[in-house]
Order: structure tokens, then sequence, then C-alpha cells
């Protein structure tokens, strides 16, 4: 194993298959699956959007960190995280000082077609696709500091997963 932690973080764009991945990493692995999203939703008590519409992204991404550090301290864990967690160097260096990290990346055609017009996803609000180009550009280095990156495009989550699993075990 990587990590004496044996938390294995998923990060990337919105999707690029955390969620996904993360349910099959979790049911090979035995290890519990956590969603840091529904994890900040259940803390807030309101979905995302919302949070974002009445308190901001700074106070989202306050939560998210909050909600973050308390989930990498759960060994036997598979954290999928939110596209933007990893905009905060904090999170980067708690992500990478206590759990294996990920990337998982796919092509902007491959998040559309998964994603499409999500009005659940405020980031994407008003034209998908030039909304993914430019965030892709935009977050183009944002995670380099991951382990691991796994491109996901044209790929099932089961070989994802494995290729994961493969380098995870050594």
């Amino acid at each position: 194993m990587h990590t004496n932690q044996d938390i294995i973080v998923l990060i990337g764009m919105m999707g690029t298959g955390k969620s996904t991945v993360g349910a099959h990493l979790a049911e090979a692995t035995g290890y519990r699956l956590l969603d840091l999203d529904a994890m900040i939703v259940q803390r807030a008590g309101y979905p995302i959007p919302q949070l974002f519409a009445e308190q901001g992204e700074a106070h989202f991404r306050d939560l998210e960190t909050a909600v973050l550090c308390e989930a990498l301290r759960m060994p036997g864990s598979i954290l999928a995280t939110g596209g933007g967690a990893v905009l905060r160097e904090r999170n980067c260096r708690e992500m990478l000082e206590h759990g294996w990290v990920v990337a998982l990346s796919a092509s902007a055609e491959t998040i559309v077609a998964r994603v499409g017009e999500d009005s659940g996803r405020p980031l994407l609000a008003g034209g998908a696709q030039a909304r993914v180009e430019a965030l892709l550009a935009e977050r183009k280095h944002a995670y380099d500091f991951a382990h691991l990156t796994v491109d996901t495009s044209g790929k099932s989550p089961d070989k994802v997963s494995a290729e994961i699993l493969m380098h995870y075990r050594g």
C-alpha cells in the first residue's frame, strides 16, 4: 500500500467519473465510499446550487475544506471529491498528507456527454460545452499533484477501477 492512511482520494473535473469509479473502488476494496459533495449537503442542510446562490462560493469552499479535513481522517475510505476541491492549496496538501490521490481526467466531449446541461451543476450554467472547455483550460494544472492520473474517456468504470488498484496495490 502507498499510504498508511488507507484512503484513496479521487479528484478531477465534474464528469470525469469520480462518484461512479469511487463506487466500483469501494466494492473492490471493501472500503466505505465517501462523497464529499453529499457530506457538504448533509452538513449545510440544503443543496449545493442553493448554497452557492445564498451563501456564495467562498462560504461553500470554507465548508468544503472543513468537511474534507474530517473525511481524510476516516481510514478505509474512498473519497470522491467535488471538482473544485483542488482550488485551495490547503486542500491539496491535506489530500497528499492523508491519502493516496488519483486524478481522473476526460476530454471535454466526454464530460459534456456525461453531465450535459445538468441544472445541479452551478458552474455549467449557460452553455455546457463552452463552460467545460473554459474550466478544463483554467484548471489545466490543478490536478497535477496527484500520485496517479487516469484518463477515463472511453473506459468502463471497471477498467478504470482495475487500473487504479493495480497502481495502489503496487
